[in-house]
């Protein structure tokens, strides 16, 4: 089983951040919660804080467990660990996605997201 985590990004105005996997990659045009695989012995705290910097030049501020969701693409199970976390700074420039939006929460019904996010879609859109 793949270990991958996921940020749950909220800026001062209230908006979460999304971004869309570029079309190359597995799930590619889908949108996403920001993150990545954790590495071996590391917390999913610390891998989020580690790939936003990498993959977005962002720093955040990782302060809530959120949820967890298995899913199976193809052959790989993966475990995808939601975070909520607080946007502290950085431009955001794209790594792995070619784009990324602000959006409110209700918003969120309005994007096609990678399957393994859509239990975080709907639990963010009941509210």
């Amino acid at each position: 089983m793949i270990q991958v985590a996921a940020a749950i990004i909220e800026n001062e105005q209230g908006l979460l951040l999304i971004a869309r996997r570029k079309i190359e990659k597995p799930q590619g045009g889908l949108w996403e919660f920001p993150g990545g695989k954790l590495e071996e012995k590391e917390s999913p705290e610390a891998c989020l804080r580690r790939e936003l910097m990498e993959e977005m030049s962002i720093e955040i501020d990782v302060f809530a467990y959120f949820d967890m969701n298995e899913h199976r693409y193809g052959d790989s199970l993966i475990r995808l660990i939601a975070y909520r976390a607080k946007f502290i700074a950085g431009v955001i420039a794209l790594i792995d996605h070619d784009e990324y939006h602000w959006v409110r929460p209700e918003q969120l019904a309005d994007y096609s997201f990678a399957p393994a996010d859509i239990k975080f879609v709907n639990r963010l859109l009941l509210g």
